[in-house]
């Protein structure tokens, strides 16, 4: 069995515990054996290439990416037990009221966080892959009422731990607090290192383990390595944009996802996990290609029955080509979006009102708002 790290005895509230302090990546000891991931490296590798390709059958890659981030943001917060939805978060964009506001804060401040590092990695200017630019956006990841109090942006200062009532019955202890700078050091120098001949979706899955298992964060670590391995998949080149959502598979498999993060740790298993996140780094872009395929038809399909509409104009078409990035929206939204007046938002919308393509919602002569729903409906399922 390999070891993986040390335990040191830490105190917090009163209780000693013995807190584990991983060992420096790659693995050693043995080290990793090539042929226990190659072939599963190969398939997801095709997988997340298949992806990247497919993105072109829709006139603009920005609609893909409004969904699949957004759908992403809305899955790994539902692995920490946030209960937003997806029509929760369009209806939040929308300005329209939404009953579980802190839920959808949570789930908002994702995409926050990740258009920092997003930002960054593509700013020539901006800041590389460091734990400095993963503190500037846990700032925002933790932003409003939930966070507030736990440190946002901050290495913990303090001993945490994962399960149980108390430090003394934990499921398990990451590193006491001082060890966190040099570990996090550790973990960046692994990133930006060339030493290493491991692929890069290893190299992936070994930088979330290890990000997990030093914890350096007060709360919001789940979210931050599973940001993380998003942005791995950018600064590696493997995925040109976002496009994937692996936090499905990892919510659909969570007993799992934790079970493999844990045996890492306790029998030294990397093949085991690595071998859980390539395949679902190939389950998820296969699933996400399926998605791209059902929007471009849904897309294709009501963009023909438009065009055979004798009442189709510029404006409908041109607002038909904004609803997927626009799934809820009110006719003042729309004169906005077109720079138009609002008769002609309000025919533009009709059309599409009479063809089925736009739901809507209220029932009301006034005030009214309206719904892409089969698209809506698509995403969620």
């Amino acid at each position: 069995m390999r070891s993986t790290g040390t335990y040191t005895t830490s105190t917090t509230l009163g209780e000693s515990v013995q807190a584990f302090v991983p060992y420096a990546l790659p693995p050693g000891t043995p080290a990793l054996a090539h042929e226990s991931f190659a072939v599963a490296n190969h398939a997801a590798e095709v997988a997340l290439a298949r992806l990247a390709g497919v993105s072109g059958l829709v006139p603009s890659v920005d609609w893909l990416l409004y969904s699949a981030v957004r759908k992403e943001a809305l899955l790994t917060s539902q692995i920490e037990g946030t209960q937003a939805t997806l029509v929760d978060l369009f209806n939040e964009e929308a300005g329209f009221a939404v009953s579980n506001t802190d839920d959808v804060e949570e789930v908002t401040n994702y995409l926050r966080a990740f258009r920092l590092v997003q930002d960054n990695l593509r700013d020539p200017n901006g800041l590389p892959l460091s734990v400095r630019l993963l503190c500037d956006s846990h700032r925002l990841l933790m932003g409003g009422v939930r966070g507030h109090g736990k440190q946002p942006g901050e290495l913990r200062r303090s001993q945490n731990w994962i399960g149980g009532t108390r430090p003394g019955n934990a499921v398990f202890v990451p590193p006491p607090p001082e060890k966190v700078p040099g570990l996090l050091a550790d973990l960046e120098r692994f990133i930006h290192g060339t030493a290493q001949p491991l692929p890069p979706l290893v190299k992936t899955a070994l930088v979330h383990v290890q990000f997990e298992t030093i914890h350096p964060f007060l709360d919001g670590n789940g979210r931050m390595g599973r940001l993380l391995i998003a942005a791995l998949l950018e600064h590696w080149g493997l995925l040109p944009e976002p496009l994937m959502y692996l936090s499905g598979y990892l919510k659909q498999h969570q007993m799992e996802y934790y079970r493999r993060l844990s045996t890492v740790r306790t029998e030294g298993d990397w093949e085991g996990w690595v071998a859980f996140f390539l395949e679902g780094v190939a389950v998820a872009a296969q699933e996400a290609e399926r998605n791209i395929v059902a929007v471009a038809t849904l897309l294709a399909t009501d963009r023909r029955r438009l065009l055979a509409s004798p009442k189709g104009g510029g404006a409908s078409y041109r607002l038909l080509e904004m609803l997927p990035m626009m799934p809820r929206f009110t006719i003042e939204q729309v004169r906005q979006k077109l720079g138009t007046s609002f008769p002609t938002a309000n025919a533009a919308v009709n059309v599409l009102v009479d063809l089925g393509i736009v739901l809507e919602l209220t029932g009301q002569k006034k005030n009214r708002s309206y719904s892409y729903a089969a698209y809506i409906a698509l995403l969620a399922g």
